[in-house]
Parts: C-alpha cells; structure tokens; sequence
C-alpha cells in the first residue's frame, strides 16, 4: 500500500508541477510556431503514457497486494493484450513522429527569398560573415586561416572581396525576412541554438550545415552553444540583433569587407609618439605602468588586445560600471584617440618600447597557483604568453597587481558585464573559478614565474 500511495503522489506532483511551474518556453520571437506545437504534442503523448503506466502500477499494487489464502496465477501469453500495447504503443509513437516530419520537411526547405548569413563557431566565439552588393559568399579554405585573415578568406576569389566580415559575437538581421544561416566550424562540433527562434543545428567540422527562421520581434537574442565543445563550452556565448530595416542597413553599412581588412594599414610610429604622450602620464615613457597611478605596464602587450581594449574604452563596453573607479579614468583617455587611424599609431609608438618584465608585487603558493592555472592554460597558453586564436591576451612578464585586480572585478562583475562585451563575460565565468583571495593570488604567483 505504501508503494502505491508514493506512485499516486508521484503523478499528482508531477501534473501540479508542470502546468503551475513558472517554468516554460521563452517567448517565441520566429514564425517557428510549429516547434512548439510538435514539441506539445510529444508532452501530452508522453505524459498520457507516464500518468497510465503509474496510475496503474498503483491499481495494480492495491488489487493483486498478497492476501493470506491467495495465488497468483501465472499467464505468460496474453494476445489480447499484446494486440492493444501494440496498437497503442504505434498510434503514440506515429502521434509524435508524424508532425515532427512535416516540420523538419519545412525546416530544410529555405525560401528562396532567404537573406543569408554565415556563422562560424571556433573554440570558444562566435564569427560571422554576410555576403556582399554581389549577394554570393567567397571560397574559404582553413589553409588560408591567419591572424589577418581568420576567416579563411580566399584571396585568390574575386567573390569574396565584398564579403563583409563581422570579427564579434553579435550579428544583426532584419525583421519580418526569412533567414538562412550556414554553419561552420573552425575546429570541434559545436551547436548553434538561440531559444527564442527555436532552431538549433549542429556544426560539424568539414562541412557546412545550415538553419533557417523568419525572426519577428525586433530585439536582441542570446546564442548559445549546445555542444560540448571543450573547458569553456558555457562560455560561448554570443546574440543576434533583429532590427527593423533602415537600422539593419545602417549597422551592415558600418561593417568592413574582406577587400578593407586586407587594406588597413600598419600605424605610424612616429605620429604615435605625439599621441602617446598623453598616455606616458600615467603609463610611462616606456609603457612599463606606474602603481600610484594604477596605470599597469603595456609594453609588450599584444596590438590586436591593446585596439580591443582602446575601442571598449571609448565605446562604453569599460569603464562603464559605478565601482570601476581606475576604469573611468581611462574612457576619457581612450576618448583622446579620435579614430582608428589615431589608435594604430598609438600601437605603433607602443610596440617601440622595450619588453622588460615588470616588477613583481604578489606572493602566494605557486604549487597551487599552478594546479588551479592548468584551466587558464586552455586560453592563455601553457607559459601565459596569449593564444590570439582564442582572444585571450598575454600575461606572462605583465603587472601582476593589475592582473589582480582585473580578476576581483570580473569577479564581482564590476568588468564583463556590458551586454556586447562578450569575451569580457566570457573572462568573468572563468574568473569565478578563483573562489576566494587566495586562489588568487595564488594563481597570479605562478604566473610571475613564466
């Protein structure tokens, strides 16, 4: 008797829980409605089944419960009975695979009037790319991958000059326009879902799949992977932007082509240096940083992390929040450089200066510091010397006091928290690792020793 009132209680709570939970879809924002409706119908199939099955067992356990004086009888064949489970199972199966092959039938069918993007899903971010005024993506080859060329480009293909290249997680589209995005991965599988359209498809290395929904509510959409994809698989995280037309051009409009990215030029140097000055303030004439103005070294840090910096500066992606007080001195600084030309120089003038360590300031216990950097490791390089592939800077022979603090404010979400500073989130995951003061200083202990 016990066992059956615990099955009667399991299939009331159960019932209760799913139609009172606060817990359900997110709002559907595609046309994809046919989704949910497949999805439904699968809850009621499955549920009808699991509310029988228990409610029987129960009836079961009450009816044939050991009575003193009775027998159970042994029945091993049952053709009635076998019939009916047959019939049932068949018509609940076909009831859950039937509309799921009319939706995957318009599911691959993409309308010909679809606007095409390209997502490319690399450990751990995300990339696009959109065709250009020709409406035809270029060849791409992973043997043409750079760190100038990261998308593979092939330069040999006129096609692809237009191309314009979206080197950052978030991509915009417009509304009320059917969409096909082809997938490709640069190393590993990795999935590409964003719940609000309610599509998702894998990315298989070595081939190239597709998706495709018709978004209908302007806003913006968090794009997950849901593929295992290594040690910062949470992490890879990145949106799209449905805007109204005339937005949508404007924001296509500001993005570089593949011809323009081959073009950018190296700074000048010697223009830099009158540039720098203002910077020499606080970071040194030989940018080697200066503690009492919370300025860390950056000589020798890496121009691509240094311009992504500068640019978040200036755009309000740092130095944004109440508490990062040294932040918001910075912004105005940053503000300074004018235009991107004014920021190469100032690279330029920086990647002059000589590469000495800085000082070290912290101690703790390297043997720990190392067991808990061997997950940094996976971005920043077994010797902390930065994986640009990876977006993740040098910090070998950088300010270690700096690196410090930067990790307390992504740990306290003081940095990282701007919703388009997407690999700034990305540290402030991996930084709560670090769960208390000592890990780290700990940690940055063991990198002073790189």
């Amino acid at each position: 008797m016990p066992m059956a009132i615990v099955l009667i209680l399991l299939v009331v709570g159960t019932l209760l829980f799913h139609f009172l939970s606060p817990w359900t879809f997110t709002p559907l924002a595609s046309t994809w409605v046919q989704i949910d409706e497949t999805i439904n119908i699968t809850f009621w199939v499955t549920g009808f089944v699991f509310v029988a099955v228990n409610l029987f067992m129960a009836y079961a356990v009450i009816k044939y419960r050991a009575k003193k004086g009775s027998r159970a009888t042994y029945d091993p064949e049952n053709k009635k009975l076998e019939t009916w489970l047959t019939v049932l199972t068949t018509v609940g199966v076909a009831a859950m695979l039937t509309p799921g092959l009319f939706v995957w039938g318009d599911f691959v069918t993409v309308p010909e009037d679809a606007h095409e993007i390209e997502a490319i899903g690399q450990q751990w971010h995300w990339t696009y790319r959109l065709p250009g005024d020709d409406g035809q993506f270029g060849n791409v080859d992973p043997k043409h991958i750079t760190h100038e060329n990261p998308f593979g480009m092939d330069p040999a293909d006129p096609l692809g000059r237009d191309d314009v290249l979206v080197y950052n997680p978030e991509v915009h589209i417009p509304v009320n326009v059917p969409v096909k995005v082809n997938l490709r991965s640069k190393d590993v599988l990795h999935d590409f879902a964003v719940a609000q359209f309610r599509v998702k498809m894998d990315l298989v290395p070595g081939m190239e799949t597709f998706l495709w929904f018709e978004p209908t509510i302007v806003g913006s959409y968090e794009v997950l992977c849901e593929e295992l994809c290594g040690i910062a698989h949470h992490t890879m995280r990145g949106a799209v932007v449905v805007d109204e037309q005339a937005d949508f051009d404007a924001w296509l409009d500001a993005q570089p082509t593949f011809a323009e990215t081959q073009q950018s030029s190296a700074g000048n140097a010697a223009l830099g240096a009158a540039q720098y000055a203002v910077c020499a303030a606080c970071h040194g004439q030989q940018g080697e940083g200066l503690q009492a103005l919370n300025a860390p070294k950056i000589a020798g840090q890496e121009p691509w992390y240094l311009r992504r910096q500068l640019e978040n500066y200036k755009a309000g992606l740092r130095g944004a929040h109440d508490d990062d007080i040294y932040g918001k001195q910075m912004a105005p600084m940053a503000a300074t450089l004018v235009d991107a030309a004014a920021i190469d120089n100032v690279i330029a003038h920086i990647q002059t200066f000589p590469d000495n360590p800085a000082p070290t300031t912290i101690d703790g216990d390297v043997g720990n510091g190392q067991r808990i950097y061997n997950v940094c490791a996976y971005c920043h390089g077994k010797d902390a010397e930065g994986i640009q592939a990876i977006n993740a800077p040098r910090m070998a022979g950088m300010t270690d006091w700096y690196l410090a603090n930067q990790l307390r404010n992504f740990n306290a979400g003081i940095r990282g928290e701007h919703p388009q500073d997407f690999y700034g989130k990305q540290m402030g995951f991996m930084g709560r690792t670090l769960h208390d003061e000592k890990a780290v200083t700990d940690v940055i202990a063991y990198i002073n020793t790189l």
